[in-house]
């Protein structure tokens, strides 16, 4: 397995640094793919630079896509508020407001075909069992459809040369079981970023969907968050 590639989609936060240090674990050569898509704020990027780092990817690719130029989302129209302290957080009624559309199909086939130039067959994402009851493209029948439309429109796998197989190794855990895992593997979580909607310091807010459900995990697991928070 040591000389076998993989493409793994590194965001900056601790849902793909732990899926990169499984991979990593697996025996994969790992090549980081992180995306500026248009995001409101850089910070983690600037995470997901030092995530690679330390996890001493093959390489870090940095892509610039501009999801802004469509908006839908509050992660990248800046006119739609995050949400904070929401009532409904482990188990929304409807998809929230920072679900950014289409996202994973994009970055997923942007990695699909880096996989393909590089003669790697395997993809590992981190979604995860907390988003997907709010984000359609976090669901592990997306991923299944996903993985067989990559087998049908790439020339290495009609060819024979390969299957194409998307690995989502932390989709069942809990946010706890993910730390606790990523600890495990070496992962340094005051490293990562995970807020929505980070101050200019940036720090965390600490309120957002994604900063409480961090913090939650943080504590089932025992295990204090080390990154900065505003409250």
């Amino acid at each position: 397995m040591a000389d076998k590639k993989a493409v793994v989609l590194l965001s900056g936060g601790m849902d793909s640094a732990t899926t990169l240090a499984i991979a990593h674990s697996e025996g994969f050569q790992c090549y980081a793919l992180t995306f500026s898509y248009g995001q409101r704020h850089q910070r983690e990027i600037e995470a997901a630079k030092k995530i690679a780092h330390s996890l001493a990817v093959a390489k870090h690719r940095i892509i610039d896509i501009d999801l802004a130029q469509f908006g839908g989302s509050a992660l990248t129209d800046i006119t739609i508020e995050v949400p904070k302290d929401r009532a409904e957080l482990d188990n929304p009624s409807q998809i929230p407001p920072t679900y950014v559309p289409a996202r994973n199909t994009i970055f997923l086939s942007y990695a699909l075909a880096w996989a393909e130039v590089l003669g790697a067959f395997d993809i590992f994402i981190g979604v995860n069992i907390t988003d997907y009851s709010g984000y359609p493209d976090c669901r592990a029948e997306f991923i299944s459809a996903f993985e067989k439309t990559a087998n049908l429109a790439t020339a290495a796998a009609v060819q024979g040369s390969g299957r194409y197989r998307i690995h989502t190794p932390i989709i069942d855990m809990t946010k706890a079981q993910i730390i606790l895992a990523g600890t495990k593997f070496g992962v340094d979580y005051s490293l990562t970023h995970s807020c929505y909607d980070p101050d200019e310091q940036g720090r965390s807010c600490g309120r957002c969907d994604s900063c409480r459900l961090r913090l939650k995990g943080f504590a089932e697991a025992g295990l204090t968050d080390s990154v900065k928070y505003t409250s």
